[in-house]
């Protein structure tokens, strides 16, 4: 979640990242998103020998494309660029009726 709406690198005129830090690099807390009712469903994967499924980097892409799919259907405007800010959407909706 914190990928698709906030978490954004900045660089200074060298290229230098300025926001590497915890103290700066604003990644979503528990008080930022909203409470979240995790399902586990176990079902084997036939193709892995001992029916393993991934659960580390697998689950952070499905996220990004809900989210950018329900902010193109509230607004009419696909978002190609990550962070989905609220600033990033005014200024790419703005010319929208």
């Amino acid at each position: 979640i914190g990928w698709a709406l906030n978490e954004e690198y900045y660089y200074d005129e060298e290229g230098r990242m300025v926001n590497s830090s915890f103290l700066d690099y604003r990644i979503p807390t528990t008080l930022d998103v909203p409470m979240i009712d995790t399902i586990l469903i176990e079902v084997p994967d036939p193709l892995h020998p001992f029916g393993v499924r991934g659960v580390g980097e697998p689950p952070i892409v499905p996220p990004l494309a809900a989210i950018a799919n329900a902010v193109a259907r509230a607004t009419g405007v696909r978002q190609y660029q990550l962070p989905m800010s609220p600033r990033r959407i005014l200024e790419t909706t703005k010319d929208v009726v």
